[in-house]
C-alpha cells in the first residue's frame, strides 16, 4: 500500500518527507512519533521499505472496519492502562529478528491544535530492554488534514521529519524506571523540535 499512499499523500496533502536518509534499512528498530491523526501510521510508513508492526490500542482493533484494516496492516493489540506482557513479548521477539515497530508514545492522538501530550515511557523502556535504537519522527499538519470531528480527511499539507537515530542510555546509578522517564522526555524534545 505504500506506493498508493505515497501518490495519495503527494496529490492531496503535498506530503513532504525530510531526513529519510536517517531511516535504517535493517536491524531491530522502534519508530516513535507524535500522533496527530489516524493517517499518521500510513504517512510515516511511506519511505520505510521494510515490514513494520504497530502497537495499537486494543479497543481500536475491535472497531468493525478500521480494526480489521489495522490488523491486516500489521497492528498488534496493546492495553494502554497497566502492563501488557504478551504484547511486549511479541514486540521483543520481532525486534530480535530485526523487525521495526511503530509506537506513538503519547498513547493516543495529541492536542487538536497539534501540540503533543506527555509521552509514556514504554517506547524507551522497550528500546532499552531490546537494545535497539529509536527513530524519532515528527508529523506536522495531519491534525489539520483530518481533525477529530471530521469523518474523512480533507486537503492540506503534511510534513514528516525523520530525525537521526536516538539510542537511550541508562546511567550507572539510575534505575530503569527513572531512566525510561528521563529518556522519554529527551525523545519528546527531539520530536517537538520539528513541530
Amino acid at each position: 500500500m505504500r506506493p498508493a499512499f505515497r501518490l495519495i499523500g503527494h496529490t492531496f496533502w503535498d506530503l513532504k518527507l525530510r531526513g529519510v536518509e536517517n531511516i535504517p534499512a535493517n536491524g531491530g528498530l522502534i519508530i516513535a512519533s507524535n500522533h496527530q491523526s489516524y493517517l499518521d501510521p500510513f504517512a510515516i510508513s511511506v519511505p520505510i521499505e521494510r515490514p513494520i508492526r504497530f502497537l495499537a490500542w486494543d479497543e481500536a482493533l475491535n472497531w468493525p472496519v478500521a480494526g480489521k484494516v489495522m490488523r491486516a496492516l500489521g497492528a498488534w493489540p496493546l492495553q494502554l492502562e497497566g502492563s501488557d506482557p504478551s504484547a511486549i513479548r511479541r514486540t521483543h521477539q520481532w525486534l530480535r529478528e530485526g523487525g521495526a515497530v511503530m509506537i506513538f508514545p503519547e498513547g493516543g492522538r495529541g492536542e487538536p491544535h497539534g501540540s503533543m501530550i506527555r509521552f509514556k515511557a514504554g517506547a524507551v523502556r522497550i528500546a532499552l530492554e531490546a537494545k535497539v535504537p529509536i527513530l524519532p519522527v515528527t508529523i506536522r499538519g495531519a491534525n489539520r488534514v483530518w481533525p477529530r470531528r471530521r469523518p474523512i480527511p480533507g486537503l492540506g499539507k503534511i510534513d514528516i521529519t525523520y530525525h537521526p537515530l536516538f539510542r537511550p542510555q541508562q546511567q550507572p546509578t539510575e534505575d530503569a524506571r527513572a531512566c525510561a522517564r528521563r529518556q522519554s522526555e529527551q525523545l519528546a524534545a527531539i520530536i517537538r523540535s520539528a513541530l
